[in-house]
């Protein structure tokens, strides 16, 4: 190990909790690191996107002024973003059309920006954290809960050295998917049939099960998982069988060679799912290592960052504030990167997937529209059309982005860009 480590902290943002993950947690970034015979310097990069939630910037500049004595903290702003596009296509000689695919607001391309930055300032590992997201384990002891604090970054730092990637688990709230109570007008076989529809490697109707088997839709931790009890393991048929998450995965950017580029769909997600495929094909070496992130996706337990900790979960009903038009945003999201994501996993029964999601969304909506009462999901059916049109489209430029990345990520290296 170097006597020196760069850490990077990418946060991709849209709202302002960033910064209160930042200013909680920042002294426990630091602590996790003193016992270690190397020296650890911390970068945290934060691009924020204004359009998300109508913000502003200084909803982004809240970070108190001892994290600044700590920690570097480098903002990428629009205009940024924006410099940074000229110069490469003047310095590396790349078209805007190039430039434009890799880098700028948006999934993937937030994430390309980050690593961009993150090369630029010699990071040796760069971990990605989502804005909702703590270092923190909820096991299940009885009826209440036992909180654990996670050591993520020293967990990191001590399995990547020899890897490509790493990254942990995530309990709490699995995904967006607030708990439908079934009645006469929307019965099990009617919510069956719209996951069907939307099914992709982290939505399926055997997930939707087991959350709701604790009536919570809640994912709780493995004790020895989080007591770091349980070694590292090297995870087999990455963007095949497994997929990486795309917060709590760490980037060991000595090893470049072997890092894609993070591609979506325009306006989808499935960043993280693309770059695993992507993965794959580099034939990279990931691990999964025993720490979590809890996933806090509707912003209910803040308070967490204070260490109150709930002695219960409530599940997530459909009557909570602003729950239905997020499920409905994030549903739109996953329909848009469903025709890649078969196209590049399932190609021979590409046809027959699409298809069979189309007739179970068209058997369904009306039946979902009457449960949410301010959504409308026949806009589905559109997009997934939509997207099934384009996806050889898609999947042209899916294989481009990495092909600029590859190309850059070792000239800019060479050329000790800063």
């Amino acid at each position: 190990m170097n006597k020196e480590i760069n850490f990077g902290i990418g946060f991709i943002t849209g709202r302002p909790n960033v910064c209160r993950i930042i200013n909680s947690y920042y002294e426990f970034l630091l602590e996790q690191v003193q016992s270690l015979d190397v020296k650890v310097n911390f970068t945290i990069f934060v691009l924020f996107d204004l359009g998300y939630q109508y913000t502003t910037r200084t909803d982004f500049y809240g970070i108190i002024p001892s994290v600044y004595k700590n920690i570097n903290i480098k903002y990428i702003t629009p205009e940024a973003i924006d410099e940074d596009k000229k110069k490469l296509m003047s310095k590396f000689d790349l078209s805007q059309e190039d430039v434009d695919l890799l880098i700028g607001k948006g999934y993937g391309k937030a994430r390309n920006t980050i690593m961009y930055y993150a090369l630029k300032r010699d990071i040796d590992y760069l971990l990605f954290w989502d804005d909702d997201e703590y270092p923190l384990a909820n096991v299940k002891t009885g009826k209440e809960i036992e909180w654990i604090k996670q050591c993520n970054i020293l967990e990191h730092i001590k399995n990547i050295e020899n890897a490509d990637i790493t990254y942990g688990y995530r309990c709490g709230m699995m995904n967006p998917v607030p708990y439908i109570e079934y009645n006469d007008e929307v019965k099990e076989e009617d919510y069956k049939a719209f996951i069907d529809g939307l099914e992709n490697e982290v939505i399926s109707w055997d997930v939707i099960q087991k959350y709701r088997k604790e009536d919570t839709c809640i994912s709780y931790a493995d004790m020895d998982i989080a007591l770091a009890k349980k070694p590292a393991e090297e995870v087999k048929d990455v963007g095949t069988k497994n997929f990486v998450l795309g917060s709590g995965i760490c980037l060991n950017l000595r090893h470049l060679e072997n890092i894609p580029a993070f591609y979506n769909p325009p306006k989808a997600r499935g960043e993280d799912t693309f770059f695993s495929c992507a993965l794959k094909e580099k034939g990279a070496k990931v691990l999964r290592i025993p720490t979590y992130h809890f996933h806090d996706s509707f912003l209910k337990y803040t308070g967490l960052m204070k260490e109150k900790f709930p002695k219960v979960l409530r599940r997530i009903a459909l009557d909570d504030s602003g729950i239905e038009q997020r499920f409905l945003k994030t549903t739109i999201g996953w329909t848009k990167y469903k025709p890649l994501y078969h196209y590049i996993i399932e190609r021979d029964n590409y046809k027959k997937i699409i298809n069979e999601a189309k007739n179970n969304l068209k058997n369904s909506i009306p039946k979902m529209n009457t449960a949410f009462e301010t959504c409308d999901f026949s806009c589905l059916l559109k997009e997934l059309e939509e997207y099934d049109k384009n996806v050889k489209k898609h999947y042209n430029e899916y294989v481009r982005a990495t092909e600029i990345w590859d190309k850059l990520k070792i000239d800019v290296r060479d050329a000790g860009e800063k």
